[in-house]
């Protein structure tokens, strides 16, 4: 039971990457007062985590009912992620994220698909037909993967002071070139997938 909940925790960690998304969190919330980014930090980690542990339970019934494939929710997130990474690397009028009222992002980009994107949605998918008890463990694994993006994103605007503004900037087109092939991966992993639906 242990083993199955270090494996579960650490393929939650992989897959929703809250280092690597550190510099999308700091970009986000620069134009935010720094009193409301913890409130904003908790409401999006807590967002991502609901929406993982719906997914976790009615997944598969939801894009059932929907007629949705999660081909097509991997595809759709890895072109969201994709127009993400072209503004990180040449940096938009409206920033990153567009115009957002009151300058807060909410839900997009950073609870999805930030955190809750396609590769976390399908990977919970999988814990959906288990037995209580696995289930169980895969609930407490991503409980604890919460408090791992809090610890983090809360930390991040001390890390952008310690690196200062420009080792910062670096970074953040540096993480939006890895973001690019990443999307890209994505998408042609999406594309691979459906074509193989054809054959």
């Amino acid at each position: 039971m242990t083993q199955s909940f270090f494996q579960t925790f650490i393929l939650l960690l992989l897959v929703t990457d809250p280092f690597g998304n550190v510099p999308l969190f700091v970009t986000a919330l620069k134009d935010v007062a720094p009193e409301r980014r913890p409130r904003i930090v908790l409401r999006e980690c807590a967002i991502a985590f609901l929406l993982l542990l719906l997914f976790m339970f009615f997944g598969r019934h939801f894009l059932a009912a929907l007629q949705l494939t999660d081909i097509s929710l991997r595809i759709g997130g890895s072109v969201i992620l994709l127009i993400i990474a072209i503004r990180m690397i040449f940096p938009h009028p409206d920033g990153v994220l567009g115009r957002s009222e009151g300058g807060e992002p909410f839900i997009v980009p950073l609870a999805i698909p930030a955190l809750a994107g396609p590769s976390a949605l399908a990977t919970v998918l999988l814990f959906s037909s288990q037995t209580t008890q696995e289930v169980m463990v895969h609930v407490a694994a991503l409980a604890a993967v919460g408090v791992v993006w809090l610890a983090v994103f809360l930390a991040a605007e001390r890390l952008q002071k310690a690196l200062g503004a420009q080792v910062m900037t670096a970074f953040e087109r540096l993480m939006g070139l890895i973001l690019t092939a990443m999307s890209i991966e994505m998408l042609l992993g999406g594309v691979r997938s459906f074509v193989q639906t054809l054959k």
